[in-house]
């Protein structure tokens, strides 16, 4: 793809997704003339550049679609459901057709507009298929502001003397929205000229100052761009130089304080001072380049939310719900990284709920709740995590049926899943579906192994809630910067370990003995019991003397015990990629050069249990 057809594609691509959230407001508030007009500039706007690229299935959709808004902003068509529809489905086409251009397809492949749209379309703007309830209701075209137009039409001259009208002179020749228009008084009878006030040269002169004063003249200077695209790949390049750079200080800082234990006379002295004070400046300005790279990378997950309402409105018409769809938190900052890669997770949950979670309206009707289900959809910011909330309002999971349904699969033993907590936890085995019949929207045992894999993938982590009868609430947490996170340093068996701070609560200092319970050992911490696991034992090292135990902030809270804590650190994560190892998730390089293996967040979380699933 050439530049100028890429740089279409991602401005489109925008005006595309925003198309689809103006008309779901348009849906809720038909009278909304801004809404109308702003779908109206969306689709004039991807028409004039797919001409340009000589896109004609494109330009065909969006000349239809732009016709049909042109008549509902003029009253001449009213907005019903089958004009918003039908504006959709031009919508959905013509992001498909950018997607597919930006997966790599030559505009020559594209599909072309289906017949189906274009009668789509044509109905809407000929008002087939709407009430004649609907058609009475139509509203009456907006009045044309009574203003005098400048036109670029010869200059009229004054009636009955032959001379120039120097006032409409001046006024044609004057730049747009210099001067006031002039207010024409309309007479009662619709057949009577109207009569324009002419105002005087000093009511023109004092217009123009005050137009001036009010900043209303419109400038000639081209308009100065404060955003440049930038390849992602370069993006990702000069994060992972400026993570180096801080990794880099970091060890020299530590050399340095080493070196500083010797003693310098003479010469030397001065020299050290110097050095000191030079690597505390460079690491100052590496740590502030990282910060900066880092914040280049931030986007609101608001890009992504904005994409699932035409969703969730499809969906639910497929499978005959009433569903709203509340979005909340769309400005919290995340990762790009985190953002692309969140969309289909968030399709396989939502489209769970919808399926799984929320029941038709006879059912809701016969449980005392509202015919109209809602699904919420959630951000917000956990100091260094970004936690994202799904919720329905529907049936809820019965924690004994997951079971039932796992153990019939051959996917656990009989006694594994003890608390609803486990049994929730389930439905993310691949395979598991409580579906008995597969369908198009879900049944086949995918989609839920999906959404686990790709939030562990970004070293996150996801929790289910759900009361039967009330609803089901999914939790994902997700770190805000993918490339640095903030860790507890340990060691276990000599080998350095970090654990992601999201998890740790405190340190506390171990006994030489533990109470048991069930063969556990067990250490009261402010007053409630936890078990004790040890990280070394978990891990496969050799067991050795752990007498520090870090307390882990999970939903079934435990103590994790290891030889010593070492401090915190902010490391630079690189990802395994050759390798799989089990409640690992990366590498990092400690201030003093050491490996370190970083743990899992999700593993932590689920008790760092190593999961022996049995295939039927």
């Amino acid at each position: 793809m050439d530049d100028m057809l890429k740089e279409f594609v991602v401005e489109a691509l925008d005006l595309a997704t925003n198309v689809e959230e103006h008309l779901l407001s348009l849906e809720r508030n038909p009278g909304d003339m801004n809404t109308l007009n702003a779908v109206f500039r969306s689709f004039h706007t991807i028409k004039g550049g797919a001409g340009f690229m000589n896109l004609s299935a494109m330009v065909s959709a969006c000349h239809l679609t732009e016709n049909l808004f042109d008549a509902l902003r003029t009253g001449q068509v009213p907005v019903t459901p089958e004009a918003i529809e039908a504006a959709l489905e031009a919508s959905g086409f013509v992001a498909d057709q950018l997607t597919a251009l930006n997966n790599g397809t030559e505009p020559d492949k594209l599909s072309t507009m289906p017949k189906s749209l274009e009668k789509m379309l044509t109905d809407a703007i000929e008002m087939k298929g709407v009430s004649k309830k609907t058609a009475a209701a139509k509203p009456k075209a907006p009045e044309a502001p009574k203003a005098v137009e400048k036109a670029a039409a010869p200059v009229a001259k004054k009636e009955n003397t032959g001379e120039v009208d120097w006032d409409a002179y001046y006024r044609a020749v004057t730049p747009p929205g210099t001067l006031p228009d002039v207010e024409v008084e309309a007479e009662a009878s619709e057949s009577e000229a109207e009569e324009v006030h002419a105002p005087t040269p000093r009511e023109e002169t004092e217009a123009v100052k005050s137009s001036l004063s009010g900043g209303e003249v419109k400038q000639s200077a081209p308009a100065k761009e404060e955003s440049i695209r930038i390849d992602a790949v370069k993006l990702n390049v000069l994060l992972e130089v400026a993570g180096e750079s801080v990794q880099a200080a970091n060890q020299a800082a530590v050399l340095l304080e080493k070196l500083s234990q010797f003693k310098f006379d003479g010469q030397a002295a001065p020299l050290m001072s110097a050095l000191t004070e030079t690597l505390t400046r460079a690491s100052r300005y590496s740590t502030e380049l990282q910060r900066a790279t880092l914040a280049t990378r931030m986007q609101p997950v608001g890009r992504l939310f904005q994409k699932f309402p035409r969703l969730i409105r499809e969906l639910a018409r497929d499978l005959g719900k009433e569903v709203d769809l509340n979005i909340a938190g769309a400005e919290t900052e995340v990762d790009r990284v985190v953002v692309d890669s969140l969309y289909d997770p968030l399709v396989h949950m939502l489209r769970n709920a919808l399926d799984h979670g929320i029941e038709t309206a006879e059912e809701r009707i016969n449980a005392n709740k509202s015919p109209r289900a809602t699904i919420s959809l959630k951000a917000w910011q956990e100091a260094s995590s970004v936690m994202i909330e799904v919720t329905d309002d529907g049936k809820g999971m019965d924690a004994q049926r997951l079971r039932d349904k796992a153990v019939s699969k051959g996917l656990i033993n009989a006694h594994d899943a003890r608390t609803d907590d486990e049994a929730f936890q389930l439905v993310f085995l691949p395979g598991f579906s409580t579906k008995e019949v597969a369908s198009s929207v879900s049944g086949r045992g995918v989609g839920m192994d999906v959404v686990k894999t790709a939030v562990e993938r970004h070293r996150g982590a996801i929790r289910i809630a759900s009361q039967l009868g009330t609803g089901t609430t999914f939790l994902i947490r997700l770190p805000i910067e993918l490339s640095i996170v903030p860790t507890m340093l340990v060691r276990t068996d000599g080998a350095s370990l970090a654990l992601p701070m999201a998890t740790v609560q405190r340190v506390v200092e171990l006994p030489e003995t533990f109470e048991s319970v069930g063969g556990q050992p067990v250490l009261r911490d402010l007053g409630r019991p936890l078990p004790v696991k040890s990280l070394g034992k978990v891990l496969g090292y050799t067991p050795s003397s752990e007498r520090v135990g870090i307390v882990i902030a999970a939903p079934s809270p435990y103590i994790l015990s290891v030889d010593s804590v070492d401090g915190t650190a902010d490391l630079v994560i690189k990802p395994l990629t050759c390798i799989s190892t089990p409640g690992i998730t990366g590498t990092a390089r400690s201030a003093e050069g050491e490996l370190v293996l970083v743990i899992s967040l999700s593993f932590l979380l689920d008790g760092c249990k190593m999961r022996e699933r049995i295939t039927a």
